[in-house]
């Protein structure tokens, strides 16, 4: 188990270190949940596995990405984004970012 703990949580926006873009985060991952193929063929930078991770819908975009927590900063805009998926995760959005739609268990 990892010793870190996630910097960012679900509903939070973030925008992206290298690559720029923005996002709202909508699933964390306490360390790295993907395939060694797909870190190899993806994860050029080569973030650490054992840190948490995101899953992130992008902005302007109809694709979610996965990226390491190292790579992600908070989006400083709190500005809505525009996804299609938004309405599936979230039911509301404030300053603070989006709130989580309830899911009966």
């Amino acid at each position: 188990m990892s010793a870190h703990s996630a910097k960012f949580s679900v509903g939070q926006l973030v925008q992206h270190r290298l690559f720029h873009y923005r996002g709202v985060i909508v699933d964390v991952d306490a360390e790295f949940q993907g395939s060694d193929d797909w870190y190899d063929r993806v994860a050029r930078s080569r973030p650490p596995k054992d840190e948490p991770w995101y899953r992130v819908l992008v902005h302007g975009a109809d694709h979610q990405t996965y990226v390491a927590e190292r790579n992600i900063a908070r989006d400083a805009r709190s500005e809505p984004i525009e996804h299609p998926l938004l309405e599936i995760f979230f039911d509301a959005f404030d300053e603070t970012g989006y709130q989580s739609r309830s899911r009966p268990n």
